[in-house]
């Protein structure tokens, strides 16, 4: 492990710190910069699968330590000036109550082994986990059965209704096509 700490050091620290220095706007920082990426090469040197990539992993460890400091230097803007709160009134209500209607005839349109899944998780809480030991059958068919049933119920809800969103993605309203 320390092997590779040294040979980076020694063939690769000239042009690593030229790397760095070239894409920060001072030497303080790059040197920052560095000794992080040398944290994260020893740190994860039992990453590394081929040896020959050696270099090509260490430029990709300072890549992505110097993105991490450009994202931590942006701005946060505050959600809350951008996007007004929605107000609430009786059409959500109903809304919502049309949805829910509507959410279970598709339920009950899918075949039984997905009805069954999507029922088992999303109406009664239970854990995938739970509803595969239920049924007798392994984690990964539980997951696919859960999976597949919500495909087919998207499917269903994008050929029979049109969908109107808020600007925070909500669903507002819909019309049946059919």
């Amino acid at each position: 492990m320390e092997q590779v700490v040294e040979v980076v050091w020694n063939t690769l620290n000239t042009c690593l710190t030229q790397f760095i220095r070239r894409r920060v706007p001072d030497n303080l920082t790059a040197d920052d910069l560095l000794q992080e990426v040398y944290v994260k090469i020893h740190t994860h040197v039992n990453v590394l699968r081929d040896p020959d990539r050696l270099e090509a992993w260490v430029f990709q460890i300072a890549r992505n330590v110097i993105n991490d400091y450009y994202r931590a230097q942006r701005p946060l803007d505050e959600i809350t000036d951008l996007v007004p709160a929605p107000e609430a009134d009786e059409m959500d209500e109903e809304v919502i109550e049309r949805l829910r209607i509507g959410v279970r005839r598709v339920v009950d349109m899918l075949p039984d082994e997905y009805r069954e899944a999507i029922l088992l998780t999303e109406y009664q809480g239970l854990t995938q986990q739970a509803m595969a030991e239920r049924l007798g059958i392994s984690l990964p068919a539980a997951k696919s059965r859960v999976l597949r049933g919500k495909k087919m119920m998207r499917q269903n809800f994008l050929l029979c209704c049109r969908f109107q969103f808020d600007q925070l993605g909500k669903v507002v309203d819909y019309t049946p096509r059919c």
